[in-house]
């Protein structure tokens, strides 16, 4: 698979603030759901698009994609039920650079546009994110007691290369129990 050309140091401060387009549509069997794009990502207009984020590789061992898929193949999780989108649109260096504020507004837009294209599961990458977007003080991994509209949520371990204490392999073992109850589409 060809790589993205890597943004320059202009181009990744150009990139604060930048959104880049959902991936999504009607009736996905899962929507995948960061916190909100980092630089690299917002500089090239892609989900997970850093070199190290263990998005790709982790959805691939956990049996979502027939094959090793990168940011590129973004457009092709369609055609096997999935989506991609964050809560909060906007490009930042880190996560924890978003008010409290953001991540509330976030979460209500997300239920929105959850609830209008109904997908059977919602994956948040990020516990802190989702507990913060949705005032779930106790929630943790895995599947969560409240729907969005007839969505039900599934929270996930985020592939950050950040959150260190998930390694691949533990990534891809929670993400698995999820693909466990998504059935595959033929």
């Amino acid at each position: 698979m060809p790589r993205t050309a890597r943004p320059t140091k202009e181009q990744l401060a150009a990139a604060y603030g930048k959104t880049i387009p959902d991936v999504l549509a009607p009736g996905l069997d899962v929507v995948f759901c960061g916190i909100n794009p980092g630089l690299w990502s917002a500089a090239v207009g892609r989900h997970f698009a850093r070199p190290g984020n263990r998005f790709w590789p982790a959805i691939h061992q956990a049996g979502f994609t027939p094959e090793l898929f990168t940011s590129l193949d973004q457009d092709r999780l369609p055609a096997y039920g999935m989506g991609i989108t964050n809560i909060v649109a906007r490009g930042t260096a880190r996560a924890d650079e978003l008010t409290s504020a953001e991540l509330a507004e976030g979460g209500a837009e997300l239920k929105r546009k959850i609830t209008r294209l109904r997908p059977a599961w919602l994956a948040v990458l990020g516990v802190g994110a989702y507990r913060t977007a949705f005032g779930v003080k106790a929630a943790t991994v895995g599947p969560q007691p409240d729907r969005l509209g007839a969505t039900r949520v599934w929270l996930l371990p985020n592939p950050s290369g950040l959150n260190a204490h998930y390694t691949l392999d533990k990534l891809a073992a929670e993400y698995a129990r999820l693909r466990a109850v998504v059935p595959p589409r033929t």
